[in-house]
């Protein structure tokens, strides 16, 4: 499975839930996740998604980290289970 099959299930997922995935591009900020998921009533989820079995690079899991150190929810998903453990 491609990571862009992940990618157009959260998109279609989102918005069936009423909410947004919009596409996140930081061209000074590398490693930022590829999605910013917005549900109603304000609840924000970073996304990076990845081909099944695919890891986040070394700055990717600092960019995570530094984001969670802010109190943001980040998630990798490979998977289409993990699309749908998103909106469950």
């Amino acid at each position: 499975m491609l990571e862009k099959t992940i990618e157009r299930k959260l998109g279609e997922m989102a918005k069936a839930a009423g909410g947004l995935a919009l596409k996140w591009v930081s061209p000074s900020n590398a490693g930022v996740p590829d999605r910013i998921v917005l549900f109603p009533g304000g609840r924000v989820v970073f996304v990076e998604l990845k081909a099944p079995g695919k890891k986040p690079t070394d700055l990717q899991l600092r960019v995570h980290n530094a984001l969670r150190g802010l109190g943001m929810d980040v998630r990798v998903i490979d998977s289409m289970d993990g699309v749908k453990e998103l909106f469950e």
